[in-house]
C-alpha cells in the first residue's frame, strides 16, 4: 500500500532572532493541500510573496542557506526544513515576518517538538518517492567535498567532517533511516570555532549569535583577555559571560552527543536536500559537507528526479478517429447530458482509447465548486466506464439492444484536478478476457500525459428485453 502526502493537523507558532541578521522574527507554520511542497511566505513585504522550498531559488550559502525570488530572500532556511522532511511532513506552508528564520537553540529541535505537539494528519494524496537507480558522485575537489548516492530501499545519509582542528578531529555520523532523525538528529547544534568569530561578525554574519545558540569550538591552548574583549564587542554583547579553559567547547557547554558537529552536518543535508523537492530513497554519503555542496548536489536530484517524472509522461496518438461522438451514442445508450465521451481513437484487442473534451459548458460545473470549476471524480469514473462499455459492445450486432452495468469498483485513486479547457485521455485494458457478460478492467485517466484518476471496474453486460 502506497504511503500517503502528510501535513500538520494544526499550525506553529515560535518566535526568536536570526543567527545572521539577529532580527526578531515570528514564524508561522500552517497546514497545506496536497501537492504544495514546502513554501515560505514573507508576510512583511507588500504582497506577502511567496518563495518555494526550491534549490533552484538558492542564492547563497555562506554559512547557511538562503532562497531568494525578486528580491525578497529568507535566510537559513536549513533547519526548519529538517524538522519538518525529518518529521515526515510533505505540506507546509512557512510564514515568516522577517528576513531570516528563528535560528532558536541552534539545532531542528524546536521546531520538531512544536511539529509533534500540533499533530501530523495523512492526506488522500499518494506520497511519490525519487529512488536512485545507480550511484551518483559529486565533488568540488578544492573544497575537499565529496559526496555519493548509492541505491537504498530507505533514506540514509552518513557524514564525515575534519577540520584539521585538535578538538574536533575527525567525526563520522550516521542516520540508518530517515525516521530515525527526530530521536538521533534534530537535537544537534550549530558550531563555529573561536577562531572564526572575529571574521564572521566582520563581515556582518552572527548578529544574533549566542553561546545559547551555537557550539563555541576552542582549539587554541590559550586565548587572551583583550581577544575576547575585542569578540564581545564586536558582537555587540560586551556583558556576556565568557569562560575559557584550555581547548574544548566555550564556557564548558555540554554536548548532547560526542559527534554533534558531524550530527549537525547530516542535520543540514537533510534540510539542504529538501530543496530538491521529493521524498528520497538512497544512501547518502558526504564527506566534509557545506551548504554549497548540499544545494549543488540537490540540484542533481531535482534535475533527475524531473528527467524521471518526464519519463513517466504517457505518449498518446489521438489523431485518429475509430468512433465519433454519434457513433458512440449507436454503440451504447448513453445521451446528453450523460454521455460523457466525445471519441474512440484506438480499438485493439485487449482495451480502448476514448477522449473527453472538458469544457465550461459541462452542466454539472453550474453547482460543482461555481467560480473554481473541477470535474466531479466519479463522472471520470463514469466516462472511463462508459469507455469500456463500447469496447464490450462494439462487436455486437445490434448493441442497442445492451446495456452494461457496475457490480464492483476498486483502487480508485484521484492524481491530480481536472478542470475546464482539458482533454481527457482514457486507456482501459482488460484484466481478464470477457466471459459470461463478465467485463473486468483497468482505467486510466491522463491529462497532458499525467496520470489524472485511475480505477479497476467490474461491470455485466445485459442484453435488455424491449417488449
Amino acid at each position: 500500500m502506497a504511503d500517503k502526502q502528510l501535513t500538520l493537523k494544526y499550525a506553529i507558532k515560535l518566535s526568536g532572532v536570526g543567527l545572521h541578521t539577529g532580527k526578531k522574527t515570528n514564524i508561522n507554520i500552517t497546514p497545506a493541500p496536497v501537492n504544495h511542497g514546502f513554501k515560505f511566505q514573507r508576510v512583511d513585504v507588500e504582497g506577502e510573496p511567496i518563495i518555494n522550498a526550491d534549490v533552484s531559488l538558492v542564492s547563497d550559502t555562506q554559512r547557511g542557506t538562503t532562497l531568494e525570488k525578486d528580491g525578497v530572500k529568507v535566510h537559513t532556511t536549513e533547519h526548519v526544513l529538517a524538522a519538518l522532511y525529518g518529521s515526515g511532513v510533505d505540506n507546509a506552508l512557512i510564514q515568516i515576518d522577517g528576513p531570516e528564520i528563528p535560528i532558536m537553540d541552534g539545532s531542528a529541535w524546536p521546531f520538531v517538538d512544536a511539529i509533534q505537539k500540533a499533530g501530523i494528519e495523512e492526506q488522500e494524496a499518494d506520497r511519490e518517492y525519487f529512488e536512485f537507480e545507480e550511484n551518483i558522485k559529486f565533488e568540488i575537489e578544492e573544497k575537499g567535498i565529496e559526496i555519493l548516492a548509492v541505491p537504498d530501499d530507505n533514506y540514509r545519509v552518513t557524514v564525515m567532517v575534519d577540520y584539521n582542528s585538535p578538538v574536533l578531529g575527525t567525526q563520522h555520523a550516521s542516520m540508518l533511516n530517515i525516521k530515525s532523525f527526530n530521536d538521533e538528529i534534530a537535537k544537534s547544534r550549530t558550531f563555529v570555532f573561536l577562531r572564526e568569530l572575529e571574521y564572521l561578525a566582520k563581515n556582518n554574519l552572527i548578529k544574533g549569535g549566542d553561546i545559547d545558540n551555537a557550539i563555541v569550538l576552542v582549539d587554541r591552548p590559550e586565548v587572551s583577555q583583550d581577544e575576547i574583549d575585542n569578540l564581545r564587542k564586536l558582537l555587540g554583547k560586551e556583558n556576556l559571560d565568557v569562560k575559557i579553559d584550555g581547548m574544548g567547547v566555550l564556557n564548558n557547554t555540554k554536548l548532547h552527543y560526542e559527534n554533534e558537529p558531524a550530527r549537525h552536518k547530516l542535520l543540514d543535508i537533510v534540510g539542504d536536500l529538501a530543496l530538491a523537492g521529493v521524498r528520497i530513497k538512497g544512501h547518502i554519503l558526504s564527506a566534509r559537507p557545506g551548504h554549497h555542496g548540499n544545494t549543488e548536489f540537490a540540484k542533481i536530484i531535482k534535475d533527475l528526479a524531473d528527467k524521471k517524472k518526464k519519463s513517466k509522461i504517457k505518449k498518446f496518438d489521438i489523431s485518429t478517429t475509430v468512433y465519433d461522438v454519434n457513433q458512440i451514442a449507436g454503440i451504447i445508450p448513453h445521451r446528453y447530458p450523460f454521455l460523457l465521451i466525445d471519441r474512440i481513437t484506438e480499438v485493439l484487442d485487449e482495451g480502448i482509447i476514448g477522449i473527453k473534451n472538458v469544457t465550461l459548458n459541462e452542466p454539472y460545473f453550474t453547482g460543482h465548486f461555481p467560480g473554481n470549476p473541477v470535474m466531479p471524480g466519479v463522472l471520470q469514473i463514469e466516462a472511463m466506464a462508459q469507455c469500456g462499455g463500447v469496447f464490450a459492445l462494439h462487436e455486437k450486432e445490434d448493441p442497442e439492444n445492451y446495456s452494461t452495468y457496475f457490480l464492483k469498483i476498486d483502487n480508485v485513486k484521484y492524481k491530480r484536478k481536472v478542470i475546464p479547457g482539458d482533454t481527457l485521455v482514457f486507456e482501459l485494458k482488460l484484466l481478464r478476457p470477457i466471459r459470461r457478460g463478465l467485463v473486468n478492467m483497468k482505467g486510466k485517466a491522463y491529462v497532458n500525459g499525467e496520470l489524472a484518476s485511475e480505477a479497476e471496474m467490474l461491470a455485466q453486460v445485459v442484453k435488455e428485453n424491449h417488449n
